[in-house]
């Protein structure tokens, strides 16, 4: 039997389609491929936008900032002395962007002016933190991105 070439490309099309729905169906099914979203409830997060992005302004314009370190101890966040850490009231977020089962937070409770956020608490790799605090009737919110080896 002879085959034109517009049976091959018809029978071509249909092999790489064939190949791409495999491939599709294989990743939708298979659990070590996590198809997950950054935030639950998207929308609602992001109507709240324009205060989470006042809160950063808020931050941006602080003369003394806190100060994110990642030590050998664990991430250490130290507050400026022009804030009385017993009027400090906040949290930490911190997101694994690979695996959303492994994100955490944490209250703010200072050491003196210095929070640390063990190591033995973090997983190797790349994570996104977000601290959230307020004092004296203002929000603050820093954001910034950590390496832990």
């Amino acid at each position: 039997m002879k085959i034109n070439w517009g049976t091959s490309i018809v029978i071509a099309f249909v092999l790489f389609m064939s190949f791409i729905f495999y491939f599709i169906i294989r990743v939708q099914s298979d659990s070590k491929y996590h198809n997950e979203l950054v935030v639950e409830e998207y929308y609602k997060h992001d109507a709240h936008y324009s205060d989470e992005y006042a809160k950063v302004q808020n931050a941006q314009d602080l003369k003394e900032k806190p100060l994110i370190s990642n030590t050998t101890e664990g991430v250490s966040i130290l507050f400026p002395n022009t804030f009385n850490p017993q009027k400090i009231k906040g949290k930490v977020s911190l997101y694994r962007p690979s695996a959303k089962k492994m994100d955490f937070e944490r209250p703010v409770q200072l050491s003196g002016s210095t929070l640390l956020i063990p190591k033995s608490e973090f997983v190797g790799g790349n994570w996104d933190m977000t601290l959230s605090w307020e004092y004296e009737g203002k929000s603050y919110i820093m954001k910034d991105k950590l390496y832990i080896n």
